[in-house]
């Protein structure tokens, strides 16, 4: 993670779900129970980076803290979803920074058909959002839905797909410079 990257930060901030294998005292907190301990088995949604820590003991060959979990943007009913038509999903209240959810939990497990399934959404949607972007009348009414549902790497690519457009048209003269 890059300590000047924003959406890094808010990508290694996205709660995931955890599951904790040992009884740990003093970290009740996490769980709603202040000063008490957490127990083995107790299941709680920890922000990425902290989750990651605890969980390294397992690639070290120790005994790790907690087992992670797939969070709910990347579950099997959004894949599904996603297999079906990309363009329906809204990405954006799955998880704002989706793609770089999907590049950070496909470091820590091994999902080759989520690899997959992630890359053909990202094809097809970036196919969609070239088409919205180089619309000079703007999106109309029934689009409007799929531009709000954009995670921030489809927003940035819409901003700079249109924003070339833009400069094609002027530069082709069809429209005159602001």
């Amino acid at each position: 993670m890059s300590y000047d990257d924003i959406d890094a930060i808010l990508t290694d901030a996205q709660k995931i779900p955890c599951t904790f294998d040992l009884e740990v005292p003093g970290l009740g907190f996490l769980d709603g129970n202040p000063g008490d301990e957490i127990k083995a088995g107790t299941r709680v949604d920890l922000p990425l980076w902290l989750a990651e820590m605890l969980s390294i003991g397992a690639r070290l060959g120790t005994s790790r803290l907690v087992t992670l979990d797939l969070p709910s943007a990347l579950s099997t009913r959004v894949m599904n979803a996603l297999k079906a038509d990309p363009r329906t999903v809204d990405l954006r209240s799955l998880a704002p920074h989706f793609y770089r959810l999907g590049v950070r939990i496909l470091e820590l497990f091994e999902e080759e058909e989520m690899v997959d399934i992630l890359i053909e959404t990202f094809r097809k949607r970036a196919a969609e959002i070239a088409d919205h972007a180089h619309n000079p009348r703007g999106p109309l009414v029934e689009e409007v839905d799929f531009l709000r549902g954009l995670d921030e790497t489809e927003r940035q690519l819409f901003r700079v797909a249109h924003d070339s457009a833009k400069e094609v048209r002027v530069w082709a003269g069809e429209v005159k410079k602001k």
